[in-house]
This record gives C-alpha cells, sequence and structure tokens, in this order.
C-alpha cells in the first residue's frame, strides 16, 4: 500500500474510477500515514479526519452510482494553513489569529471539491507566509521528510512535505517570491507559480483583507507535473465573485515539447554566493 501513497493524483483518480481502489481505502491510507509519520514530520497541523472519511464515503457511495463529480472524484487532498475551509482555523501562523476560524471555503477549495477532490487537514506555514521556512507559534517546526534535521523551505513548506511523505494525493499553496517553488526544490515534489490573477485567490486571507497582495498567487503543488496541469484545469479562473464580469481564455501554448524552449540558468551570484558543488551540479543538468 506504501507505493499506492506516492501515486500521483492522476492515477488515483484513474484507479478510483475503475473500482481498483475506493476512496475511503485511499483516505484511511493517508490518515494512517499521517498517525505514524507526522509527528516528527509535523506537516499536517490542521486536521479534519472525521470529515474527509465522510466525503470519501460520500464519493464512493455517488460513484457506485454512477455520478462522479469531476477529474478529482474521491483524491484526498491536503492544503496550505493559509487558505480558508470552512470550520477549520485560518492563521498565517500568527498567534492573535490562532481562535479565528473560517466561516466559508475559499474559491480554490471550492473548486478542487467541485472536481471530486475532499480535505484531510491544513498544513503549517511560517508566520504572516514570509520565510524560507515552516515555524510558527501555534503549530511548531516542520521537518524535511527526506533528512529531520533540515527544512522544507517556506513558506508553502508544510504542503510539500506532506506531498514529500505521501500524506496526501496533491495539495495547493501560494507564492510571491518563491513560496512554493522554494519548498518544491526543497522536498523534491512539483509546484507551479501561475501569472497573477490567472488562479481566484478569494479566500485566502485574513478577516479585514478582502484583497491579496498584488504580487501574491495561489497554484497547485503535486508529485507530478501531469496533476499540475489538472490541477491548473480545475482552479484557474476569476474569482466567484467576478465571474459574471470576465472569464479567463487562455491561448494555446505556442511550443510543443520542452526541447523547443530557452532556459536561463544563473548558477551563481557574488551578492550570494552559491558553493561550488551545486554550481557544478547545476552547470551538469543545464548541459
Amino acid at each position: 500500500m506504501s507505493e499506492l501513497a506516492y501515486s500521483s493524483a492522476s492515477q488515483l483518480a484513474r484507479l478510483i474510477r475503475a473500482g481498483a481502489v475506493s476512496s475511503r481505502e485511499l483516505t484511511e491510507l493517508y490518515i494512517s500515514r499521517i498517525e505514524r509519520y507526522d509527528g516528527d514530520i509535523n506537516a499536517v497541523v490542521v486536521r479534519d479526519f472525521d470529515n474527509a472519511l465522510a466525503a470519501a464515503d460520500a464519493a464512493d457511495d455517488a460513484l457506485a452510482k454512477g455520478e462522479a463529480a469531476g477529474p478529482l472524484h474521491g483524491v484526498p487532498m491536503t492544503i496550505k494553513e493559509s487558505y480558508n475551509i470552512a470550520g477549520l482555523p485560518t492563521t498565517f501562523g500568527q498567534p492573535a489569529q490562532a481562535q479565528n476560524i473560517a466561516t466559508d471555503d475559499a474559491d480554490v477549495v471550492k473548486r478542487f471539491k467541485s472536481a471530486g477532490a475532499h480535505f484531510m487537514g491544513k498544513t503549517n506555514v511560517p508566520i504572516n507566509l514570509a520565510d524560507l521556512q515552516s515555524y510558527n507559534e501555534i503549530y511548531g517546526t516542520t521537518s524535511n521528510p527526506w533528512n529531520l534535521e533540515r527544512t522544507p523551505g517556506g513558506s508553502s513548506g508544510g504542503s510539500a512535505a506532506s506531498l514529500a511523505a505521501a500524506f496526501c494525493g496533491l495539495d495547493s499553496g501560494s507564492d510571491i517570491g518563491g513560496s512554493i517553488r522554494n519548498p518544491a526544490h526543497y522536498c523534491g515534489v512539483y509546484g507551479h507559480k501561475p501569472t497573477w490573477n490567472v488562479v481566484s485567490a478569494h479566500g485566502h486571507w485574513l478577516p479585514g483583507t478582502h484583497t491579496a497582495n498584488d504580487l501574491s498567487v495561489v497554484g497547485p503543488m503535486a508529485r507530478s507535473s501531469e496533476d499540475l496541469a489538472l490541477a491548473m484545469d480545475v482552479i484557474a479562473g476569476p474569482p466567484d465573485i467576478d465571474a459574471a464580469g470576465w472569464s479567463l481564455k487562455l491561448p494555446r501554448p505556442r511550443r510543443g515539447s520542452l526541447a523547443d524552449y530557452r532556459v536561463a540558468v544563473w548558477a551563481d551570484d557574488e551578492q550570494a554566493p552559491v558553493d561550488a558543488s551545486v554550481v557544478n551540479r547545476i552547470g551538469d543538468v543545464a548541459d
């Protein structure tokens, strides 16, 4: 079953639809892994297992009736603590917000649910989502699953750690200056920072804040690039409150394969010296 836990969300969705595994079985598998291993990692800091199991049962019942909800039907997820999920705390790691309980789901959460996914819990962040590690006074420190003495990065470090430890099928983070990309790199998973406003950030904020920072975006994190594409298809689009006024229509890609792209490699900088062993390895990859 451990191999199943490391499957991509796309694979899990296909297995569920084929009847090879139930959503309940997958959800129980991930919950058991969280309960067994997360004491050391501390990635999933807000847990909602009872509701997740109920949602899994509902997904299985719907599938038995031929009523699959969407491309992520039955897939168990975790998500960054900064997204609102009704009934769960959203604190951004701020002690002053420890009692802030969301009353509605963020747009991204609604869209994942509409696609058939459900949430087992929320993942750790640094205070104010503003660091390259994931520690705050409410939830403590998250460790990197590959080496517990190392950080998973930040600010979506809990999400990257959850994916790397196979605690979920899919996750979603947020990014201004690397908060998806940095932890994805540290934990060996995939992350995508979308173009600003391609994905609604409604519900990814604290009380009294009605708009997101104009550099901040929300975007998917996963164990495969296929999952990033699938997740973007699910969550891309204007805020629900603006949907009557505009729609998102992205152009088709101008290039068809990786060989068609040019990639800039910035391996070193005198303002932030990089160890020669790292520079050499980056050069090897680029070559």
